[in-house]
């Protein structure tokens, strides 16, 4: 996830012990499919967790009352806080056809709302290019650092062919990667990982979402 600067430093001065994951977040995934079984585009829900969403209203002077309930023009104010990716930046999402990865635009469609101390924000994203057969292809949201840890919290939702449907993979968690990721939560909140040796784990540790479609 790439955050805004002043919330990043704000978060690695209160973040206690356990370096990494630094922010949670409850993904939702809508797959958009065309009557030909085509995926067109995804629709990205993100609900941080409450600490994480808490740092980001102080940081930004919401809530001054500290009631917990943000009024509209605090909501929108918010609108697009997270959308700001720098040039490369693959939106923490990948979508693979075998091993090949397909190319997503940035964000469309850009909503937020708060919820019991949540942010939650959504995008669309439309596949670049030749939309493929959505058969078979896989969705992958992970930070590879591992700074951010997503977790797909939903069903996830088919929309334009009732003959296609998603499961959730969740991660082999072998006896090494358990150990990397403890490694990982006993590091301080200021050591970089790369630094004491450690592998980017992010990616072994993402739900993957795979797309099967009955023949119509």
């Amino acid at each position: 996830m790439k955050y805004p600067l002043a919330t990043a430093v704000m978060l690695a001065c209160a973040t206690p012990l356990g370096a990494h994951p630094h922010i949670f977040v409850d993904t939702g995934l809508e797959v958009i499919v065309d009557a030909e079984g085509r995926l067109t585009h995804l629709r990205i829900t993100w609900a941080y967790d409450e600490f994480y969403s808490l740092l980001v209203t102080e940081d930004r002077g919401l809530d001054p009352d500290n009631d917990g309930v943000l009024t509209e023009a605090e909501v929108a104010s918010l609108n697009g806080f997270d959308m700001q990716w720098v040039k490369g930046f693959n939106g923490d999402t990948v979508l693979l056809n075998g091993t090949e990865e397909i190319a997503l635009s940035g964000p469309q469609e850009v909503t937020t709302t708060f919820s019991e101390g949540r942010i939650i924000t959504t995008h669309l994203r439309a596949v670049e290019g030749d939309a493929p057969d959505a058969k078979g292809l896989v969705i992958k949201p992970y930070d590879p650092t591992y700074y951010t840890a997503y977790e797909v919290a939903s069903k996830v939702g088919i929309e334009g062919n009732d003959n296609c449907r998603a499961r959730v993979k969740m991660p082999d968690m072998s006896a090494d990667l358990r150990a990397l990721q403890a490694d990982l939560s006993a590091l301080d909140a200021n050591t970089d990982p790369g630094d004491v040796g450690l592998p980017e784990i992010g990616e072994a540790l993402a739900n993957e979402v795979v797309i099967t479609c009955d023949a119509s």
